[in-house]
This record gives structure tokens, C-alpha cells and sequence, in this order.
């Protein structure tokens, strides 16, 4: 098991940091790597729910995905399946924290040789996951325009 992990301090609570993940359109706009968009087929956000979507690269590259959704803890805790290769478990938990929420991202791929050749892309995506998350996070809401 190779398993990629990251954390990273949000400015807002635990209970938005989980909004944006159990929202389709705020989940589409940050999840993925910088410059890539997401079209959502299938997203059934409850335990064993499917989650069915094409990432679309900036080059306009279409990626297939589908993942299951096997554990989701209100405000603390989604862990993802992604069932189409490159096979891992992507799991996120949220820990309340002074001013905000501590973000630990853990993706673990069971296939050792896999995750390494994966490593260049996963490492710096997730990261950039994260950055484009904290901007879905720090916009200024509809209602307070």
C-alpha cells in the first residue's frame, strides 16, 4: 500500500469545508487538478452512493471517473472509492481547529507499482486540489453580495 498524504488549515469551519464537498456544483468547480473542469454524470452523495463524472484537462482531454462514496461522517470525515483505474481510497477528515479546520487528505492506492507511477501527477494535483477548494472557501457568497 502507497498511500500520498496531505494537510492543509482552512479559515472556515469544518461544517463549510463539508458543504463543499457534499454540493455538486461547489465540488465541480474546485475538484482536480489547476485548469481542469468537471461534468457530473451520476452523484449520489450518501453511503455507498456512486459518483460518476468526466474531468475535462485544459487541453480539452475527457476523463472518465467513478468512484463510491463509502463512508461520509458529517463534517469530519468523506472517504471516496475510486473504482475505475487507477484504483485507490481517497480519504478526507476534517478536525475542528482556533479559526478554522485542519484538512487531511489521504489517497492510498493497495497497488505499490501503480502509485508510483502515478506519483508525479498525484502529488502535485493534490495540492492543487486543495489550493482550488480553499478558493471555493474564501469566495464571497451570493447572499452576501
Amino acid at each position: 500500500m502507497t498511500t500520498f498524504s496531505t494537510s492543509r488549515q482552512f479559515a472556515a469551519q469544518p461544517s463549510a469545508v463539508f458543504a463543499a464537498i457534499r454540493d455538486a456544483d461547489k465540488l465541480a468547480s474546485w475538484w482536480g487538478p489547476a485548469g481542469f473542469s468537471n461534468r457530473f454524470e451520476v452523484f449520489e452523495f450518501r453511503p455507498g452512493g456512486r459518483w460518476v463524472f468526466t474531468m475535462i484537462g485544459p487541453d480539452g482531454t475527457p476523463y472518465a471517473n467513478e468512484s463510491v462514496f463509502t463512508t461520509l461522517v458529517e463534517d469530519r470525515n468523506v472517504v471516496i472509492d475510486h473504482v475505475c483505474a487507477p484504483f485507490f481510497q481517497l480519504s478526507i477528515s476534517l478536525e475542528p481547529i482556533a479559526g478554522g479546520t485542519l484538512l487531511r487528505w489521504d489517497q492510498a492506492f493497495a497497488d505499490a507499482k501503480v502509485a508510483e507511477q502515478v506519483r508525479h501527477i498525484v502529488e502535485p494535483a493534490n495540492e492543487q486540489n486543495l489550493d482550488r477548494l480553499n478558493a471555493v472557501l474564501n469566495a464571497p457568497s451570493i447572499a452576501g453580495r
